[in-house]
Parts: C-alpha cells; structure tokens; sequence
C-alpha cells in the first residue's frame, strides 16, 4: 500500500487538548476498504456513545495507514475511567473477531519502509538492521505515545529516537 507522506495533524479534531489520552491499536494486516468503511460506522457509533460514569466522554476514533485504529479522549471535558477504557478494549476485540485480525500483538513493530508499513517480528529486528532493511532514520510507528501531542509529534518518528 502507497503511503503518501501523512500529516497527522490534519487528521486530528483541533479542539481537543494536548494532553487527549490516546491509545493505539495496530492490527497484523490491512483492513480491505470494505472493512474500512465498515468500521469507520463503528468506530464513530462507539464515540458517539462512550461514556465515563454516565458522562459522556469527548472521543475520536480513526483508522490510519489502513491498519491503525486511534482512539482519543480529551479528559479535560471528562476523565476517562477504569470502565470506559474496558469499553474501548470491548470495542477493539470486537473488531478482532469481526474481521479475524490481531489488535493486540506488541511483538509486532510497523515501520514506514519505502513508502509502506511494513511490520517486523521482534524477534527479527535484529536481522532487519543487519541486512539494512532498516535503520536509525527509518520511521517507526511508536504504539506507546500517550498524549495527543505526543501523537503528533512522535508517531511515526525515526526510529533512533
């Protein structure tokens, strides 16, 4: 798949605040457009709904690359509890069984390499550096960004940092 060079930012609601807690979810293979299009319903109904103690939670839901699923919450309308976070991890197995796919391999590490995402085992990064399929300047895809802020200025990022 193409990836034309992605500016995040574009792509993410301006409103919401620096710190929005993020979580992302990358599946072990693309999403075909039909999918796509199916789980963007999906993901919208689910932040349309998402709810903390009764309160509705300002969301964002969003598929990235065709493989990434963005989940956002900006907690300074509401902070996000132990149950809506159960919720969105719901939402994601569901995903996973509808469209038999795994959203929760951290083995799995995805790397822009000529204009696609390509995902390396871990066990095999090794190999990949040695026989330069990859290396310090090669952009990865850093599941572990925590914040909105952190999402835009660090996902994909090289992967020496």
């Amino acid at each position: 798949m193409e990836l034309p060079f992605l500016d995040i930012k574009e792509h993410l609601p301006e409103d919401f605040a620096d710190n929005s807690r993020v979580w992302i979810y990358q599946s072990d293979r693309l999403f075909f457009m039909s999918e796509a299009l199916e789980m963007e319903n999906m993901l919208q109904d689910f932040v349309t709904d998402w709810k903390s103690h009764g309160t509705p939670v300002k969301g964002y839901a969003n598929l990235f690359y065709g493989r990434f699923i963005v989940l956002m919450a900006d907690e300074n309308a509401t902070g996000v509890s132990g149950c809506s976070t159960d919720s969105s991890v719901r939402l994601i197995k569901e995903i996973e069984k509808k469209y038999n796919v795994n959203m929760f391999d951290r083995q799995l590490l995805a790397f822009q390499i000529k204009d696609k995402v390509e995902q390396i085992p871990l066990s095999q990064l090794g190999y990949a550096i040695e026989n330069g399929f990859i290396n310090g300047d090669t952009l990865y895809f850093n599941n572990t960004v925590l914040t909105k802020k952190e999402l835009e200025e660090k996902w994909p990022a090289p992967a020496k940092d």
